[in-house]
């Protein structure tokens, strides 16, 4: 329908006439051509968004999918068989429920794999929360130059340009029984003997994985801090509030966009991790990436796909809790 509306009464004569009369001006409002307008607008970011859409369907939805189909495929020893079973999760949980019901109760193999890889992740996830806040915070609100914070911050990365396998390798040397720190230790009269859980130990796999995830945490909540408007830290200070409480009650909340994305990047990477713990464990440390390659290694590959399924279940309950404390769609 359209409408014409001179000097705010409507009409609706059967054409348009494009005058002034008595010093009104003539509206034309189409809410035809406005509908034809925005489904046009809506068609035209449809058209935009296939090749991503495609993309991510190819090379994300279609293997998700087939790994899910997978995993509720038989196998022998030699061969899939193309059936509907839940033996690979019956297996992976195999005994559990008897386990944990004795009358000594503990926890199945798998059960355990689980707790230590979740162990690990919070582990490594706390440790580099609390350096990436740090450095995000220092470089954001301490090096006010533009100049100075891409230096600093590129200064920073520079061991992140090497291969991960070469950055772990190079820790063999430092912590190892016969490495630079035991040698220091011993010299200075600190132990007598080398201390063994260095090297080849969980103590080893954190290590590794604070060095080479912190950077991940590092860049979304320093993105964060620089969207905090520096005129607000101001009008706290001048409203009597301490440094502690500046940054506890303005900074950290602000922040929180950024840290629980670092904290999604660093808990899902190191969950399905298994070349760091496998190198820096010595192949001692069960986890459930390394459960997965283990399986894939004995061309186990359904029961492999259902511990994919499982640890994708698990790490996207964890991501749901994360998200649930902050909306980070305002942060991309």
């Amino acid at each position: 329908m359209t409408t014409w509306s001179v000097n705010g009464t409507s009409s609706s004569p059967p054409e348009a006439r494009a005058a002034r009369r008595g010093g009104g001006r003539l509206v034309v409002t189409d809410a035809r051509a406005a509908g034809a307008s925005r489904r046009g607008a809506r068609g035209g970011a449809w058209l935009q968004a296939l090749p991503f859409a495609a993309v991510f369907a190819v090379f994300f939805v279609v293997p998700l999918l087939l790994t899910v189909m997978v995993s509720f495929f038989d196998y022998s020893a030699y061969a899939l068989i193309p059936d509907v079973t839940l033996r690979n999760y019956r297996e992976a949980f195999e005994g559990c429920a008897d386990r944990l019901f004795a009358p000594a109760p503990e926890l199945c193999t798998t059960l355990k794999t689980y707790l230590t890889t979740l162990r690990l992740a919070l582990t490594v996830w706390l440790i580099t929360l609390l350096l990436g806040f740090a450095v995000a915070y220092f470089l954001a609100f301490h090096v006010r130059a533009v100049a100075w914070q891409i230096a600093l911050f590129l200064i920073c990365t520079i061991p992140f340009w090497t291969s991960n396998v070469i950055r772990m390798i190079s820790f063999i040397p430092l912590l190892g029984r016969n490495g630079l720190i035991n040698q220091m230790l011993m010299a200075l009269g600190i132990v007598h003997a080398p201390l063994e859980w260095l090297l080849f130990s969980e103590f080893a796999v954190v290590l590794a994985s604070v060095h080479l995830y912190t950077l991940f945490m590092i860049v979304p909540i320093f993105n964060a801090m620089l969207r905090i408007p520096r005129a607000l830290l101001e009008a706290a200070a001048d409203s009597g509030a301490s440094p502690r409480q500046v940054l506890t009650n303005v900074v950290i909340p602000l922040s929180m966009p950024g840290i629980v994305i670092g904290s999604i990047f660093v808990i899902t990477i190191v969950m399905g991790d298994f070349v760091t713990v496998g190198v820096m464990g010595g192949q001692q440390i069960a986890s459930v990436g390394k459960m997965i390659n283990t399986h894939m290694g004995a061309l186990q590959f359904p029961a492999a796909a259902a511990h994919a399924v499982l640890l994708l279940l698990t790490v996207l309950a964890i991501i749901w809790g994360l998200t649930r404390l902050v909306d980070i769609r305002k942060e991309l």
